[in-house]
C-alpha cells in the first residue's frame, strides 16, 4: 500500500515542477512566484523527502534552462548550463526547514505561518549576500553591503508576498481536499 501511495505522488510531483518552471516564464512582478512555496509544500507533503528538493530544483533549473538561453541569451556567450548556487542554497534551506518544522498530520496555519517568514527571511539574506559578494556594484564593505539589502527590499516584499499567498493556496486545497474523517449520523427518537 505505501509503494501505492508514493506512485501515486509522482503526477503531483511532474506537475508541480511544470507549474512552478512555467511560473517563472509568465510575466509577473519580480520574486512574486510558488516556488518557495512549492519548497515548503513538498518537504510537508512528499512521503520521498528527496520530492521535496526535486520540485524547486527541476522548476529552478529548467525555466533557467530557458530564460538565460532565450530570453537573455544575448548576455552569454553559447549556451549557458548555469545556475546561481545562492538561490539554489536558498531554497535548499526551505526545504530543509519544511522538513523539520512543517508535517502533514501537525499542521497548523500559525505554524505555516511562521516558517514561510522565516524562510523567506534566510531566502532574502542569503541571496543578497551573494549578490553582494558576486556583484561589481556593490563595493565590499559593510556600507557595500547594506546597499545591497537596501536594494533587495522591494523584491523582499514581493517574495513574502508570493510564499505567503502560494502557501496559503497549497496548504489550504491540501486541507481541502483532505479525506475526512466519516461520522456516524446519530439518530434521534422522537
Amino acid at each position: 500500500m505505501q509503494s501505492d501511495s508514493r506512485n501515486a505522488q509522482l503526477p503531483a510531483l511532474l506537475f508541480l515542477i511544470f507549474l512552478a518552471a512555467a511560473s517563472r516564464l509568465l510575466p509577473h512582478w519580480p520574486n512574486f512566484g510558488p516556488v518557495g512555496a512549492m519548497a515548503l509544500f513538498g518537504a510537508a507533503m512528499f512521503d520521498r523527502k528527496w520530492m521535496a528538493f526535486m520540485v524547486p530544483f527541476a522548476a529552478l533549473y529548467l525555466s533557467d534552462l530557458a530564460l538565460n538561453n532565450l530570453w537573455y541569451a544575448e548576455y552569454y556567450e553559447g549556451f549557458f548550463w548555469g545556475f546561481n548556487a545562492w538561490v539554489y542554497a536558498g531554497f535548499g534551506i526551505t526545504v530543509l526547514m519544511g522538513l523539520g518544522l512543517l508535517r502533514a498530520r501537525q499542521f497548523s496555519w500559525l505554524r505555516l505561518g511562521g516558517v514561510t517568514l522565516g524562510t523567506t527571511a534566510i531566502f532574502f539574506l542569503l541571496t543578497n549576500l551573494g549578490v553582494w559578494l558576486g556583484s561589481p556594484l556593490y563595493p565590499q564593505t559593510v556600507t557595500g553591503l547594506v546597499a545591497a539589502y537596501t536594494a533587495g527590499l522591494p523584491f523582499l516584499l514581493n517574495s513574502l508576498a508570493g510564499d505567503l499567498l502560494f502557501a496559503a493556496l497549497l496548504f489550504g486545497g491540501a486541507q481541502y481536499l483532505a479525506p475526512r474523517p466519516k461520522t456516524e449520523k446519530v439518530r434521534q427518537r422522537v
